[in-house]
């Protein structure tokens, strides 16, 4: 490690409920020289609640300073020090702050390991009760409605289960995103509250949970949802083929690429979705 005696740990810290805490992440806020926290009063309340007090330097290693500050920590690091990284639920650097200094740290040499702990990915995977042998993390979709269907529409045809997290007051219109895109009948779970007092699992399909979540849901939030079922080119009806490429259209392609790209996703030609695309809008006039 070229003379590196500087340990980067990276902590999971409960998602929910605090006795779900590993028993070694009290030993690492007991003994670490600095503590770089997402949030330093949940930092606090989880000390308390462990019994534990910090014997190092506590600072704050959130979004908004996490470039500023990584520097900074690296060269605690290199200088021989242990630093302890937590955030405020779950696996550092999983949509949290943690990336920046991980990369920073192994590209000075410098060791780094972690502290499993709960993470709501594998949680929510789990409890969903949808196929968990193969399954993609996706993160947060975009704000915007365009940016969110575009990037929904780049996954549409994926096979393995997409796990994403979204904001309780943006779900209604990310599940109906996700019904458009991916089909009122594609399976899904949203997950809600885990490990927490309220803990609630609702599974059925994105349509269904769209027109429940329409009526306002709380708490942190974990959507799962089916991968794309594998289709031959006779299973997949010219209907399907017109909402596909419509669903490219209104995400900014043009009719020509969205046709093609349908065709390839599906298996069966290009003048297949065409004809499809022709009749349906004669049928319309």
């Amino acid at each position: 490690m070229g003379g590196v005696t500087g340990t980067l740990v990276l902590a999971g810290t409960p998602i929910g409920d605090i006795a779900d805490a590993p028993p070694r992440l009290a030993e690492e806020l007991a003994g670490a020289d600095v503590v770089a926290a997402e949030d330093t009063r949940r930092l606090r309340r989880l000390t308390q609640a462990l019994g534990v007090t910090p014997k190092g330097r506590v600072v704050s290693y959130f979004e908004g300073n996490e470039s500023a500050r990584t520097p900074e920590l690296v060269e605690e690091l290199v200088g021989g020090a242990r630093v302890l990284l937590v955030t405020d639920a779950g696996m550092p650097s999983v949509s949290d702050p943690g990336y920046r200094l991980v990369a920073a740290a192994v590209e000075r040499d410098v060791r780094v390991t972690a502290v499993p702990g709960p993470s709501a990915v594998l949680t929510a995977l789990a409890l969903s009760g949808l196929p968990v042998d193969r399954f993609c993390f996706e993160g947060f979709l975009p704000r915007k409605a365009g940016e969110r269907l575009g990037r929904l529409r780049e996954v549409a045809g994926e096979r393995r289960t997409l796990v994403y997290f979204e904001a309780p007051h943006r779900l209604d219109d990310t599940l109906a995103a996700m019904a458009e895109v991916f089909g009122a009948e594609r399976r899904a779970a949203v997950c809600r509250e885990l490990t927490k007092t309220y803990e609630e699992v609702r599974r059925g399909g994105l349509g269904e949970l769209a027109a429940w979540a329409a009526e306002g849901v709380r708490g942190e939030i974990t959507v799962v949802v089916e991968g794309a079922p594998e289709r031959g080119a006779e299973e997949v009806g010219a209907e399907e083929l017109v909402r596909r490429v419509r669903v490219r259209e209104e995400a900014g392609e043009r009719r020509k690429e969205a046709i093609a790209a349908v065709a390839q996703e599906a298996g069966v030609p290009k003048r297949q979705v065409f004809d499809a695309v022709v009749a349906a809008k004669n049928a319309a006039t």
